[in-house]
């Protein structure tokens, strides 16, 4: 044992040709600058990454103003060129079609953290985005949770939404939902970018930023001061909606039932392009025909009747939303106003109403400049009644609804009588045919949220 001690001291001991110095000394110098080097690159790193995120503290907060400051409106929903005796939608004629989103807001974000369909972000890279959840940066709050702007390190302008309730799901579970609704892509759904999961209640949605307010706003609220929101611009938005919620039902399995139909969450771009917000909170259904879920959700004035009263959730819930919807755009009135008189309290029962009295005419949005023809007020009239039938079974699909948006596709039975006769006709013939939707909804009482 000495023996081979004492051997391996004198092969240590040996001089070598780096400048004469001893074995062990070479080693110990060797090993020395390799440690020196690991820590010198370390601390360029950790140097690099202080001085970015410093950079991006420093931004000014004013850079985000807050929502009234933020809404710019660069182009108004004027006229299109088109037939004016059409439909009233100017450029709208185009195929039905369920297209994707091509462009990616995500380029230039770290490739390690991105996905197949987004990207997944830190707590800290959504604090740093929303100059840590300032209340200035705070778009909107509803059941889910609340909506921050934000942007991400790339520049690219974000809506990160905080969600509430979580109840503790199962970090797992939660992935595997998201993932789903990423893989959800048409034109006028808001598109996911992708989410944080950090801890058990810390669930954040990142979404794409969506830059010329909502429906709500842009029909009750400050948008409208801007410029006239006109017919054609209000039916480009119904008819996106619309498009929305035909893919969202009939475009992919399993499909996706929204429940939330409602102004503020129809969100539009400054083509006035719909942008359908929430979705992806709705709950997923299987192939069946009905799904029967234990809570209740919805916005009061929107809810269909058999959803509200025994909670029998499936497709047809949304289009009756839409059809209050729709209302909604053409008269400018709430859902649901206890400021007015008590027989127009209801939107949809005080609608069926008018028409059924032939006073029709009367109930277009008085804030519009220019109002719509005979022919396009009858076809808006008649879908949305279509929509709002008491009876779900009667309803139309959203596929079937695009179509009847477009008028070129789907001519009404006035339209082909006038076109027989040359003549002009009135709103007689939507009297007649609204006929049965009025006095069955007037037997159906108010409907309940």
């Amino acid at each position: 044992m000495s023996s081979s001690g004492g051997s391996l001291n004198a092969v240590l001991s040996q001089k070598t040709s780096f400048l004469g110095l001893r074995l062990w000394v070479v080693i110990g110098l060797s090993v020395g600058a390799f440690t020196i080097s690991i820590l010198l690159i370390l601390s360029i790193w950790v140097a690099s990454r202080k001085k970015s995120r410093r950079t991006l503290e420093k931004s000014p907060l004013s850079q985000i103003p807050s929502v009234s400051k933020e809404i710019k409106v660069d182009r108004c929903g004027s006229s299109h060129s088109g037939d004016e005796g059409s439909s009233g939608n100017g450029n709208l004629h185009k195929p039905a079609s369920y297209e994707f989103v091509t462009a990616s807001p995500l380029v230039g974000l770290p490739e390690f953290s991105q996905l197949g369909w987004g990207h997944w972000f830190t707590l800290r890279d959504l604090e740093y985005a929303t100059y840590h959840f300032s209340k200035d940066n705070v778009l909107g709050e509803g059941g889910y949770g609340v909506v921050y702007k934000g942007k991400l390190i790339n520049g690219t302008e974000v809506a990160v939404k905080k969600l509430l309730n979580n109840l503790g799901q199962a970090e797992k579970e939660f992935r595997v939902e998201v993932e789903a609704i990423g893989h959800v892509r048409h034109k006028n759904l808001v598109r996911l970018l992708g989410y944080c999961v950090e801890g058990i209640h810390r669930r954040m949605l990142v979404y794409e930023y969506v830059n010329n307010g909502n429906l709500e706003q842009w029909l009750h609220g400050a948008m409208h001061q801007h410029c006239s929101f006109t017919w054609e611009a209000r039916m480009k938005v119904i008819l996106g909606t619309a498009k929305a919620l035909a893919y969202l039902h009939e475009a992919i399995e399993p499909k996706v039932v929204h429940r939330d139909i409602k102004s503020s969450n129809i969100l539009i771009d400054d083509e006035f392009n719909a942008k359908v917000s929430d979705f992806g909170l709705a709950k997923l259904l299987g192939s069946g025909k009905s799904h029967i879920t234990t809570r209740v959700m919805g916005t009061f004035g929107y809810v269909a009747p058999e959803y509200a009263n025994t909670g029998l959730l499936n497709e047809k819930s949304d289009v009756y939303s839409f059809g209050v919807l729709l209302l909604e755009a053409v008269t400018g009135r709430d859902p649901v106003d206890y400021g007015r008189p008590a027989n127009e309290v209801n939107l949809v029962e005080w609608l069926k109403v008018m028409v059924g009295s032939r006073r029709a005419e009367e109930v277009v949005d008085p804030k519009l400049d220019t109002k719509p023809t005979t022919r396009a007020l009858k076809r808006a009239l008649l879908i949305a009644l279509r929509c709002v039938a008491p009876d779900s079974d009667k309803r139309p699909k959203m596929g079937q609804v695009v179509r009847m948006l477009d008028a070129d596709n789907y001519p009404s039975r006035a339209d082909r009588r006038n076109r027989r006769s040359h003549t002009t006709g009135s709103m007689e013939s939507l009297d007649m045919e609204s006929k049965a939707e009025a006095s069955e909804g007037q037997g159906s009482g108010r409907f309940q949220s």
